[in-house]
Parts: structure tokens; sequence; C-alpha cells
């Protein structure tokens, strides 16, 4: 029995593979027709190449500057290659925003846009101003995603949200610089700190109680940061606020302090002499409204005062301190009241 086995195990072996391992190879030769894909036609190679070639040749955004060759003339203007090897790719330069002649094979510089049909269109009115300067800009647009800028071209420069101070409103003008987003097109930005500070120069025999005249460009929790005419960085308390002016406001105030640093604190309220009056008239003006009574006096909270006066308690104290001095009112259970011979009638 063991002469049997011993053979037919020899004869296993002597073939080189198993029964199973010659089952197996037949299923792979099998196998093998069905994953191989099958050949691409010389052709199709060719335009999927140059499919995958012209993909990665479109590089222009909207919002960017860039050089172009003129490719050719046409009525409408001119048409720049886009460098793509497809003449349907190529930009119009309308005739409109040209501001010199143009030639086939001329290089120009442009500023590119999207027309009112979404495609890409170029313009030689360039930007007023370059990357990384700064400047006061015109709010031309507001959209959900921000703003929009005018920097001289045909379409706005984007102010995102994040690049904000405040919500700059359509018409208003307010301090941004230019810069070149991640995606190669332009923008702008309010954060101008650093610029401010490069720019400004020290306030030198500027005197207490004189005024300056500016544009508000931030805002801290302390107060508002205004960059004069004179170049000068003031500070104004928000203390020293009668009502809070937007950011790209043009105000005027009365300097109070002048810093070691060079820098200059200033108020927007009047002296204290002046605003003692026109503070007092306008509680009086108040009073005679209402019949001759209000319910603020003294003892009124601060926040109420501010709401309903826009001034500090201080100046309220002060103000009704000279009434009461002059005999014009009088203050009874938290109210204030016009005397009798000081009422109309």
């Amino acid at each position: 029995m063991n002469k049997e086995r011993e053979p037919r195990r020899r004869r296993q072996g002597e073939g080189g593979t198993s029964r199973r391992e010659s089952g197996r190879d037949c299923r792979e030769k099998k196998l093998l027709p069905r994953e191989s894909a099958p050949p691409q036609s010389a052709g199709k190679m060719r335009r999927e190449e140059k499919s995958a070639d012209h993909a990665g040749e479109i590089k222009y955004q909207p919002g960017s500057l860039a050089t172009l060759k003129v490719a050719r003339l046409a009525e409408m203007g001119a048409f720049l290659d886009a460098g793509t090897g497809d003449s349907h790719d190529d930009i119009l330069l309308h005739r409109q925003q040209q501001t010199a002649p143009l030639a086939v094979g001329d290089e120009v510089r442009v500023f590119l846009y999207r027309d009112p049909r979404q495609r890409l269109t170029a313009s030689m009115r360039l930007p007023k101003m370059k990357e990384g300067q700064i400047a006061r800009l015109k709010v031309i647009n507001v959209s959900r995603d921000g703003a929009f800028l005018d920097v001289g071209t045909e379409r706005g420069v984007f102010l995102p949200y994040a690049g904000m101070r405040g919500r700059p409103q359509i018409g208003e003008i307010v301090w941004a610089k230019l810069y070149t987003d991640k995606s190669g097109r332009l923008a702008a930005t309010m954060e101008v700190e650093d610029e401010m500070r490069r720019a400004a120069r020290p306030a030198v025999d500027v005197p207490v109680g004189s005024f300056v005249t500016g544009e508000i460009y931030n805002y801290t929790d302390q107060g508002a940061f205004l960059f004069s005419k004179e170049r000068y960085i003031v500070f104004i308390d928000k203390k020293e606020m009668i009502d809070r002016p937007r950011v790209g406001e043009t105000v005027t105030a009365r300097v109070t302090f002048v810093r070691d640093d060079g820098r200059l604190n200033a108020s927007l309220r009047e002296i204290k002499e002046k605003a003692l009056v026109t503070d007092g008239e306008a509680i009086l003006a108040l009073l005679k409204e209402h019949h001759g009574r209000m319910p603020y006096s003294d003892a009124s909270s601060p926040a109420v005062i501010r709401d309903r006066f826009h001034i500090s308690k201080a100046a309220f104290k002060r103000a009704m301190g000279g009434l009461l001095k002059r005999g014009l009112v009088e203050e009874r259970d938290g109210w204030t009241y016009l005397r009798e011979e000081n009422t109309d009638g």
C-alpha cells in the first residue's frame, strides 16, 4: 500500500502543481482579460492630454492685475491672449476700457473683472494706488459677504467682512489698504493701524485747547483713534464723546493732552464753561417740552442720563447745579420741575 501511495504523491509533485493550484491558475487566466482595461485610441489620449493641459493653464482671476498680449483686434475692442492655446479663451478688452491705441502683439497691463454675463473681461483703468498703500476710499457697494471700494478701476475692490472696522455703508469714505489675497485677487482691508503708525508724525508744539480735524479709523474698548490732516494720531476716550462717530467719519476734536510719544488725547465735548451753558439749555428745553417737569434729577443713574442727554452724570450735575443756583428749577422726589415764574404763560 505504501508503494502505491508513493508514486501518486510523486506524480503530483512532478507536474509542479497540485490539482488545487492548477484550478487557481485557470481562474486567474480567465480573469486577466476582464481585468485589463481596453486600449485607448491615440486620438482620444491626445484629446484628454490637451484638455488636462488646457485646464491647468487657466490662471487669471477676476479682481487681479495681469500683463497680456493683444492676440487680435475686432470692432468691439481687442482680444487678449489668455495663454491657454485656445482662442475661445481670449479676454475682451472693450474699446471703452482702453486708455491708449493698441496693435496686435502689444503687451498691455490690465485689471480683470467679470462683466454682467460673468465673462472674464479686461480694463486698462488700473487702481490709483499700489499694493500695500493706504488711502481713503469710497464705499460703492455692500453685499452679504462684505463691501466694494472705489480704487479707480471698472469694478470696485472687495473688502471682506473680516477686514472691516465697523460696518461701512454705501457712500461712506474709509481708510483702507490694498493687498493680494490667497487666490491672487486684489482686495482691501481696513486694518491699517501699522501703516498709520508708520505714516504718522509726532505732534510737536501743539497747544492744549487747540483743535484737530481728521477721520476715525479704528475703535477699541477704550475709545476711538483719529488720523488728523497734520498726520497726528489722536486718541478720543469714549467718555469724551457725545455721540459715537462712525469709522471713516470726519470729526473735529479739542486737544486735551500732548503725550510723550507724540500722540494726542482729544475730546469731542465742549469745554466745561461752555458745556455748562449748553447742557443747561438742553435741560430747560426738555422741561418746557414736557409741561415744566421731567423724571430726571441728581438721583438718576449715569446710564439714564447718558442715554437721555448724551452727557456724563458729572456734566449733568454741573448743569443742574447752575440751574438750581439761578433759581430756574427745583428737585422733588427724584423729579425736576421748572419753577412757576419761569414757565410760559
